[in-house]
């Protein structure tokens, strides 16, 4: 009987031991996952940008890069417009609740001391972060820093082009040269023989966008603020004459104004004009018309007739990547950053002929990459080319308000393409700007 008992007892110990085992491993193999997924989560990092001909694709093979060295690192890259990254920043900071915002971002250069200013909370300081910020020029350095701290790592400047159909040229009997260290007047006068001629309009743009004139002030070195950043609108020669150049432009129906960016992309990429005129970041979306290979050519703008200082170069945008105070791995974010776009040359040189994207890391610039001819281009080595724009761009005083100036203008201009009263609405747009910065 006892052993029977026994017997019992030894065969129910051993089943538990066993049930006790199969739980045991069960219990692991759910930890084990658990552990996966954070592991996972840990070498992922979430990324905002725009365009996906341009940064998206840079921040893609920047990904591919990393990946040779960390194997399990991984981006999720999210498109999104760039007026709702900025929405979305704003909403965050203001709801002092940063966990919707991803880990880095792409920031308009003009945007960021606004923001910055406004809601610091939003940034992570990189100044002691090991990247080293002296490879970059000191102009577009300053985009991204503010009482000598570092926020941003630098990516595409914004040096303007003039990009032009060589084949609606040639129809018309002109050459890129003909082009070339040009004021407006002679720009207006080839611009009519060509819409003559080909029926193309010379240029096109949003008609709610000023960048035509904000791209001839700074060819100047003019500004809508002063060098302490206070509004200086009136009385300003420069952007009157601006402003009348771009009135003649509409009225000689050589520039056709559209309403929005699609249809401004449109009206390049179905071939309704002979040419473009904006920052260098402009040549993606031109060559993303992979059949118009050899049909375009790079020059410098027209410069102001009666302005002193009036060069053929100026500037439109660029941006600049952030880390969030969201981030969970900032020394991950840290390293990725500064191991690819603050630290190779090769992924500077890998996204060149694809998205033309000139980056203002100075090791790249010396690139051979930089001086090989584009076939797309007729040949052209523009990549060459705009870094010698850029060096030659006038710099001009800006502000933390700069976009409220520049949309201020923006308004009043198409008020006088309405008719207004130039004096009035430049004194319009300054009293605008003025209450807003609270003068």
């Amino acid at each position: 009987m006892k052993k029977k008992v026994l017997g019992m007892f030894l065969v129910a110990t051993m089943a538990a031991s066993v049930l006790a085992g199969c739980g045991g491993k069960a219990e692991d193999k759910s930890e084990a996952k658990k552990d996966d997924t954070a592991a996972a989560q840990e070498e992922t990092l979430t990324v905002w940008c725009w365009d996906p001909n341009f940064n998206v694709y840079a921040m893609e093979q920047a990904e591919k890069m990393y990946q040779k060295d960390h194997p399990d690192f991984k981006l999720d890259i999210q498109e999104k417009v760039y007026s709702d990254i900025e929405t979305a920043l704003i909403t965050a900071a203001e709801a002092d609740d940063y966990s919707t915002l991803p880990d880095i971002f792409l920031m308009q250069d003009y945007s960021f001391h606004k923001n910055v200013a406004n809601y610091p909370g939003i940034f992570t300081e990189l100044t002691d972060s090991g990247v080293d910020f002296s490879q970059f020029s000191a102009g577009k350095l300053a985009d991204s820093t503010v009482d000598g701290k570092n926020y941003g790592v630098p990516f595409d400047n914004g040096a303007v082009i003039g990009a032009y159909r060589t084949d609606y040229l040639e129809q018309a009997g002109y050459t890129i040269d003909d082009l070339t260290d040009i004021d407006w007047n002679r720009f207006i006068e080839i611009a009519k023989d060509v819409k003559e001629k080909t029926g193309k309009y010379m240029l096109s743009g949003q008609a709610d966008s000023p960048d035509m004139v904000m791209e001839m002030l700074q060819s100047a070195g003019a500004s809508l603020f002063d060098k302490d950043g206070k509004p200086a609108m009136t009385d300003n020669a420069a952007l009157k004459e601006c402003i009348s150049i771009y009135q003649k432009l509409v009225e000689e129906d050589v520039y056709y104004e559209v309403n929005n960016w699609d249809d401004y992309v449109s009206s390049i990429t179905t071939g309704q004009v002979a040419g473009v005129i904006n920052g260098n970041w402009i040549s993606a979306t031109i060559m993303g018309m992979k059949d118009t290979s050899g049909k375009w050519a790079i020059t410098n703008m027209p410069k102001l007739i009666e302005t002193p200082n009036a060069t053929n170069y100026s500037n439109n945008g660029g941006s600049s990547w952030y880390i969030t105070s969201n981030c969970k791995n900032k020394d991950l974010a840290i390293d990725f950053l500064k191991s690819t776009f603050a630290g190779s040359v090769k992924l500077y040189e890998n996204i060149l002929p694809t998205t033309g994207a000139i980056g203002t890391y100075a090791p790249a610039a010396d690139s051979t990459a930089y001086q090989e001819p584009q076939e797309f281009w007729n040949n052209q080595p523009i990549f060459a080319k705009i870094v010698d724009f850029s060096l030659k761009t006038p710099t001009n005083n800006t502000s933390p308000y700069y976009y409220d100036g520049r949309n201020a203008i923006g308004t009043q201009i198409q008020n006088i393409m309405n008719g207004a009263d130039v004096d009035q609405a430049i004194a319009d747009a300054q009293a605008e700007v003025e209450f807003t910065m609270g003068e």
